[in-house]
């Protein structure tokens, strides 16, 4: 049963707490990464017979199974996974930033230029947790920003085959090729590049603790979007809500993982209660119902607070994943809102809207890094270099003080880079 907690009778800790994953997979992922350095292909048909007890004859998908997965699909889910793709473009394309010039000095001319990173790898989960999602909030925004060449990595099944629904999702969001690898050993693919599967500049996506942990492992050799963690919702709500629906979205994240946190941060103990109740009633209806009940039992808990202002500081506090805010008047409270992910206002939109098709991305900060990150978006695919220019007069103009600058930092070769262009010869300054 998920606790309660009166904000007022508790320690931070009880309140703020998170589950943490404490496996130590870094020794076993370091050796798996190492691996696939060494023997690239090889080591990839090796891990996908002993992990996914699959026994491939290639790793790469061909384009026309791409196409066979869309034309497979049954017609009322491909609507909805093109309607969704379509929401999901409409936000994203508001993203995109332009260069920019700027020459109101005389002689000088500055500038950013915003440029696409060129080669993009997505994981996607496969197997009993295959998430079309995550490839429509993966691929679309990098599709948006103009990379070059969009690549996805994703488990086998026994059979050999990546999931239909997934390829399927991966034609419509416009993935350019498919690979059958998963795990940590798909990671270090994207970041070292084998014969078959091409070296990438960014991976994104999620991925269990070994792919996370990869991911961590290979920073610097790529860039990668996040470290995730287990998944979040905070349900921030007032004595008028409705404790089914809160216990219902409760339970939307939990079923996800063992890990996953659910927490109720609410201004009535008789919704607190209420919602306790609800969620022993609703959990063994759920075809999950064991992964629910250890994340509400471990993970979960319900927080009463004195009032609505004072849950919002303990949400910020908590920086979620996921926020709802359900309350009559939710823009009311949106600017003292500080901390999360994605944020869901009023009583009629849980946080599958966000999942699945309203179109604002659903891959987010976890563990409290919405204090300082943001979601995945057009911006996670670009890169920007600055510009300069000056004429001769106006580096004149401007060589002193930059020659100051520099010897009061003791560096006299700057100084002389910039004073040397205006000596006459065997002149110095």
């Amino acid at each position: 049963m998920i606790t309660i907690y009166p904000f007022s009778k508790v320690s931070p800790d009880q309140v703020f707490a998170r589950p943490e994953d404490r496996r130590d997979v870094a020794g076993t992922v370091s050796a798996i990464i190492d691996d696939v350095r060494r023997c690239g292909d090889e080591a990839l048909i090796r891990y996908a017979r002993e992990f996914d007890k699959a026994e491939l004859t290639a790793l790469e998908v061909p384009a026309d199974l791409l196409d066979q997965a869309v034309a497979a699909l049954e017609p009322g889910l491909r609507a909805i996974l093109e309607e969704a793709a379509e929401h999901i473009r409409d936000f994203h394309r508001r993203q995109v930033r332009n260069s920019f010039v700027v020459s109101e000095r005389d002689g000088i001319i500055l500038g950013q230029k915003v440029t696409p990173i060129e080669r993009v790898g997505l994981y996607i989960p496969g197997g009993t947790a295959a998430y079309p999602s995550s490839v429509l909030m993966n691929c679309i925004p990098a599709k948006i920003a103009g990379c070059r060449e969009i690549v996805m990595v994703s488990p086998p099944t026994c059979s050999g085959d990546v999931n239909p629904v997934i390829l399927a999702a991966a034609r419509i969001a416009g993935v350019d090729r498919v690979f059958r690898c998963g795990g940590a050993q798909a990671v270090a693919a994207l970041a070292y590049g084998t014969k078959t599967v091409p070296r990438v500049d960014k991976i994104v996506g999620p991925g269990n603790a070994f792919v996370a942990e990869a991911k961590r492992q290979v920073f610097g050799r790529v860039a990668i979007d996040m470290i995730a963690g287990p998944s979040e919702i905070l349900v921030l709500a007032d004595g008028a809500s409705n404790p089914r629906h809160v216990a219902a979205d409760l339970l939307s994240q939990a079923e996800h993982d063992k890990m996953a946190s659910a927490v109720l941060v609410t201004d009535s103990a008789e919704l607190a209660q209420a919602v306790s109740d609800e969620l022993e009633r609703q959990i063994p209806l759920l075809p999950r119902a064991d992964i629910a009940r250890a994340s509400i039992d471990h993970c979960g808990k319900i927080i009463v607070a004195d009032d609505l202002l004072q849950a919002i500081d303990i949400a910020n506090e908590i920086a979620p994943e996921h926020l709802e805010v359900c309350v009559d008047n939710p823009f009311d409270y949106l600017d003292k809102i500080r901390n999360a992910g994605s944020i869901f206002l009023g009583r009629n939109c849980p946080e599958a809207l966000g999942d699945y098709f309203a179109g604002p991305n659903h891959t987010l900060p976890t563990s409290g890094t919405a204090r300082f990150s943001s979601p995945l978006s057009v911006d996670d695919f670009v890169k920007k270099s600055q510009f300069t220019y000056y004429t001769g007069d106006a580096l004149s103009s401007a060589s002193g003080k930059i020659a100051a600058f520099a010897r009061q930092e003791g560096l006299e070769a700057h100084a002389r880079s910039v004073l040397v262009r205006f000596e006459k010869e065997g002149e110095e300054q």
